[in-house]
């Protein structure tokens, strides 16, 4: 255990003593307000920290069992989701979306495979007839969806999918499982690793939440509300209303893109399974075969959505500095949250890694606090420059 702490709490390994250095700095330099940070590395929990606080006001500590919104980790976590039906034969990635959702074939998508919306490249990133607030009616927002036609054809560009990959997603894992993706998730992901991340939080779990506290040096959301941006254009089912990551609607509702709730415990542990070929402490959720198909970058590039550098694989980032760094093995996939929340897995090393908080980072990538402890725990990500 570390030496008691008003802030710090958990253990870290000695081998891993630069990742708690690392945890403390961004308290005492950064001014992170409550944050957690786990590492496995060959199938063994070697680093769970957290500390501070859930209030700005500094007066509520952040406990073991705290979880919080982690933005955009939730698609990676769906992506999950589709693959362990695939590797038990009840999803084919190289069939069209439309034979598991008929209604999404209209205009001109019965061609999207599976395998196209996973890899971000399936054009349909936009939701036109959306209207504000449908991003809380997850009918109304699948029905934009299937309405929507593509931005251009598949493969012929990668496009980050802010809002619509998690709902075409759920609703894969809708009609084949007959489980919404929150039920999935919860029966099918975090019981049996006894992981605290759901997407639609029970009662219990709703008063174990830190809120968000923003960051005014934050530029994500600044994009998304920049009229002309592509960003806004894919937000046309956002609700207008303040307090929009803090509202009861994304904590209890089914909000597949970004409204997943947990900590870096969870998450580390989930990305643990990633790492060791699809089973950690006796449970396995996908075969060894299916972490090799799931693993392979699909493309690089300048992102058609943000603008952004990056490295895409099939529902998983891949390591892509300078914004989304993971390490110093290009082959580390995971995906980041917009406020600054992050989950990879470096196989080569058996090495899982999350971090969360409940203080928006700054910029519109991993922010510094993070950085910091991702090269702590992985070393710093070489130089890397990629072709439009």
């Amino acid at each position: 255990m570390t030496e008691a702490s008003p802030l710090i709490s958990g253990f870290s390994d000695p081998a891993f003593a630069d990742v708690e250095e690392a945890f403390r700095e961004n308290f005492a330099q950064r001014q992170e307000i409550g944050a957690a940070v786990c590492v496995y590395a060959e199938g063994e929990k070697v680093v769970d920290l957290w500390g501070g606080y859930r209030d700005e006001a500094r007066q509520q500590p952040w406990t073991e069992d705290t979880i919080v919104l982690m933005n955009s980790v939730a698609k990676s976590i769906c992506a999950l989701s589709v693959h362990m039906l695939a590797d038990r034969g009840e999803v084919d990635l190289s069939k069209p979306v439309a034979e598991y959702w008929p209604e999404f074939a209209q205009n001109g998508k019965d061609r999207v495979l599976v395998r196209h919306v996973l890899g971000h490249q399936c054009g349909v990133i936009f939701s036109d007839s959306a209207e504000s607030r449908d991003w809380f009616n997850y009918p109304a927002q699948c029905a934009a969806i299937a309405r929507q036609e593509p931005a251009w054809a598949v493969e012929t560009h990668g496009a980050y999918n802010s809002i619509n990959i998690g709902f075409i997603l759920g609703e894969v894992v809708r009609h084949v499982s007959g489980k919404t993706i929150g039920q999935f998730i919860r029966s099918e992901i975090a019981e049996p690793l006894g992981v605290d991340y759901a997407i639609g939080v029970t009662d219990e779990e709703f008063n174990r939440i830190a809120p968000i506290h923003l960051n005014p040096e934050n530029t994500f959301w600044a994009i998304g509300a920049r009229p002309g941006s592509n960003l806004n254009r894919a937000w046309s089912g956002k609700p207008e209303i303040d307090n929009l990551l803090n509202c009861n609607e994304i904590r209890r509702g089914e909000l597949p893109s970004f409204g997943g709730h947990g900590n870096a415990r969870s998450v580390a542990k989930i990305y643990a399974i990633l790492a060791n070929g699809g089973e950690i402490g006796g449970v396995r959720l996908l075969s060894r075969e299916a972490v090799d198909r799931l693993s392979p970058r699909q493309w690089q590039g300048t992102c058609a959505m943000t603008g952004w550098p990056l490295r895409m694989g099939l529902g998983f980032m891949h390591n892509s500095p300078p914004h989304i760094p993971m390490g110093e093995n290009l082959d580390a996939f995971g995906h980041l949250g917009s406020g600054g929340a992050l989950g990879f897995c470096d196989r080569e090393r058996r090495l899982s890694f999350s971090y969360c908080t409940n203080f928006q980072c700054e910029g519109a990538g991993e922010g510094i606090r993070c950085q910091s402890l991702v090269e702590a725990a992985a070393g710093k990500a070489p130089e890397l420059e990629l072709a439009s």
